[in-house]
């Protein structure tokens, strides 16, 4: 009986790690189009300036751990050979390169004790300097290399390739991993709610987001304290959607031409781009995590203090109503 128990036990399991697994290559192939859907040419190989599917391994990384590289390793493969219509050994290089650069950030998080809440500062840097520009030195160095060693980039042109592959995968993790690590501490919402100024802020965000990305006046600047309005008041649960809003809108804009962004070359958009997503991404995450950091402190202060308040009531004498302290030997 224990062992038909047993042997229960591990299928349920392996479906379970199966579905998993089948999970997200779905999730990385789905993000993986829509990424390519504003793809742009540098130097006849095809970059984005937002990856979405970096970041969602990296989350996956974190949530499940590595067993989970698999799913990865198939989400890039279906990518690539979508891309290319077949599956060539440079397609292969780059799938391994995909896969491995969110296995070195997430081995490098786990090295430095990363905790998924962000709710430390020291998180956010680790995030940002460890997870997105450190771990995808790996996709856009392994990538470029099999890209020249292959015959299918010129060694003239590595250093704009990799550096578009580079950005675009980091962008990918600094807007879509704060994102998915949030929605861990999702719930339903509660009448008590900041209802009012939730719906201002989407507001204000769609609408601030539009003016600065389509007006030719270059007023990319407005967006900054629409963000940092969202980080004070309700932390990365604020300001990551509205930095993923905001680099999905300039990206659009960027690729069109439009905007600011008229009448720049590809590599001027790109260059644009990244600097413009970079301080999107590290205003709202840095400054979302001190806030939720302070909170917390706040918090655990006014507990302490609580907590001594109610050791020193119950140790301190007890008087009657003739001001004497119980158990005295005062005259009768």
């Amino acid at each position: 009986m224990r062992r038909v128990i047993r042997s229960q036990e591990t299928r349920h399991r392996a479906a379970v790690a199966v579905l998993r697994m089948l999970g997200i290559t779905a999730a990385y192939y789905v993000s993986g189009r829509l990424g390519l859907l504003r793809q742009v040419g540098v130097e006849g190989s095809v970059v984005t300036p937002l990856w979405p599917p970096t970041g969602i391994s990296l989350a996956a990384l974190l949530y499940l751990g590595a067993g989970v590289w698999p799913g990865i390793a198939l989400g890039a493969l279906l990518t690539v050979v979508t891309l290319g219509g077949s599956l060539s050994p440079s397609g292969a290089g780059i799938a391994a390169a995909n896969t491995l650069a969110p296995l070195c950030a997430y081995f490098a998080l786990r090295a430095v004790g990363f905790r998924r809440e962000l709710d430390r500062l020291r998180d956010g840097v680790v995030l940002v300097f460890l997870g997105a520009m450190g771990g995808m030195l790996v996709s856009a160095t392994v990538g470029a290399l099999t890209l020249v060693l292959s015959g299918d980039l010129g060694s003239r042109h590595f250093w704009q390739v990799w550096s578009a592959w580079w950005a675009g995968d980091a962008m990918g993790v600094l807007m879509v991993t704060p994102l998915l690590l949030v929605l861990r501490k999702a719930r339903l919402p509660r009448v008590g709610d900041r209802w009012m100024e939730a719906s201002a802020l989407a507001v204000v965000a769609v609408g601030v987001t539009i003016v600065a990305t389509r007006s030719p006046l270059s007023m990319i600047y407005l967006l900054f304290p629409v963000l940092v309005w969202a980080a004070l008041r309700f932390q990365l649960a604020g300001s990551a959607p509205c930095a993923l809003l905001m680099s999905v809108m300039a990206i659009i804009a960027g690729t069109g031409r439009v905007g600011p962004f008229a009448g720049d070359t590809v590599l001027e958009v790109m260059l644009n781009l990244s600097i413009l997503n970079g301080c999107v991404a590290l205003t709202a995450l840095l400054l979302g995590a001190i806030v939720t950091e302070h909170n917390n402190i706040r918090r655990e202060t006014e507990l302490a203090c609580e907590e001594l308040a109610a050791l020193v009531e119950e140790l301190a004498p007890r008087t009657d109503a003739g001001g004497r302290a119980d158990g005295s030997n005062g005259p009768g």
